[in-house]
């Protein structure tokens, strides 16, 4: 079996392109979570809230945010898409946020084969309404939960390229000395 997280190969335009493995589809109110040992998806939960996921939620492969979880990317696309599906990706921008103490980077990147989102380039191109969405959307979606947390403004492409070459690196590191589980 292949592990999605450690066996699939993060692209070749890295850092600006890469593969994006997909946990939750755009429009879904059940949070997926990637199985750390498994490989497989397990529900972690339904949303508390009335709220629903505005875009296709997953991470990058091999990579490890400082949240010790792969590294968090948004894929704009016109259609939701299945999890487990790989889809080739561009970042456009990147959100911080701090869940838990922790800052919790997000890429927002496009599916680049998609027609309807392949020519962003940046996130300040997108209709402002999207980023207020998107960014709404992580600042209420644990409030019923009695969690809070605080989500920036998005930033450049720019911005992200450098929190996924960190991932990246963090990633090959901690391979190299060898996590329990892997």
């Amino acid at each position: 079996m292949v592990h999605p997280w450690h066996d699939v190969v993060p692209g070749d335009g890295l850092p600006l392109e890469f593969t994006a493995v997909i946990e939750i589809p755009t429009g879904s109110s059940v949070k997926y979570e990637l199985d750390k040992t498994t490989g497989l998806l397990r529900m972690d939960r339904v949303l508390y809230s009335a709220v629903y996921y505005p875009a296709n939620y997953g991470f990058i492969p091999q990579t490890l945010a400082e949240d010790d979880d792969p590294l968090d990317v948004l894929v704009l696309c016109q259609e939701a898409v299945a999890p487990l599906t790989l889809i080739r990706a561009r970042a456009i921008g990147l959100m911080t946020m701090i869940d838990a103490g922790k800052r919790d980077h997000k890429i927002l990147a496009v599916a680049t084969d998609d027609p309807e989102y392949s020519n962003y380039r940046e996130a300040e191109q997108l209709p402002p309404h999207r980023l207020a969405l998107l960014r709404r959307f992580f600042q209420d979606y644990k409030q019923l939960e009695g969690k809070s947390v605080e989500v920036d403004e998005f930033e450049s492409s720019q911005a992200a390229l450098p929190i996924v070459v960190d991932a990246l690196e963090r990633y090959s590191e901690q391979r190299r000395r060898g996590f329990a589980g892997w």
